[in-house]
């Protein structure tokens, strides 16, 4: 299995919404794992909407160019999996009718109930979800992990390869730095996300996010 990472563009964060109230530019990262069974994307891009344009000035990349730079097309992908469902991850799911999105039960409530996300990316026609409680193999070797957090219905996915396991991480952690963070939290017993264990048992080689361009990896 390969995995292909996908510049799908960028948002600037107002300063109401970071630590040190600075405005802060973010990448938008989805990852494309060919396997046999098929392709799966995971992630899909930032949506659009007047408001949220006006609040987070994107600059988006189209994820079909995306994918055509990466040698697939739309009609390739087989799954798609969310992180979760705010609107700079699932901004491409309506590309995608009839293709399975695997997302947390409580995450697609969620979106269904409250004001979290872009409505018209959540019940778009042909939207095909299969809903999740908690850990599952979703492909031989593929699998997804409940990591909240960020938001209660967060999940990654973990991708088990000859070479070592691939972590895709989402915004389970922001920065690759926090990440590493946890895991040095975690050897010194102090206080770290219960998930980190799950994650460690799969003893992955690389750990990848949605916002940061950075690899974490494991000490040698």
């Amino acid at each position: 299995m390969t995995i292909t990472r996908l510049h799908l563009g960028s948002i600037l964060r107002p300063g109401s919404e970071t630590p040190d109230g600075a405005v802060r530019a973010e990448a938008i990262y989805a990852y494309l794992v060919r396997h046999d069974d098929g392709l799966i994307l995971f992630d899909t891009g930032i949506g659009a909407d007047p408001e949220v344009d006006e609040h987070y000035r994107p600059a988006r990349n189209a994820l079909p160019a995306a994918l055509s730079r990466a040698g697939a097309d739309l009609d390739d992908i087989t799954m798609v999996v969310n992180c979760h469902l705010h609107f700079d991850h699932c901004g491409g799911n309506p590309l995608f009718p009839g293709r399975p999105i695997v997302v947390q039960r409580r995450e697609l409530t969620t979106a269904r109930t409250t004001e979290y996300t872009l409505a018209s990316l959540v019940d778009f026609t042909g939207a095909a979800y299969a809903e999740l409680d908690g850990e599952a193999e979703i492909r031989s070797g593929v699998w997804v992990l409940p990591t909240p957090g960020h938001v209660a219905g967060h999940q990654s996915l973990a991708v088990r390869r000859p070479d070592g396991t691939i972590v895709l991480a989402g915004q389970a952690h922001d920065f690759a730095s926090e990440f590493s963070h946890s895991v040095m939290a975690r050897s010194a017993h102090l206080d770290y996300h219960p998930w980190l264990d799950r994650i460690l048992e799969f003893d992955p080689r690389r750990v990848l996010f949605a916002h940061d361009a950075a690899v974490w990896e494991p000490p040698t």
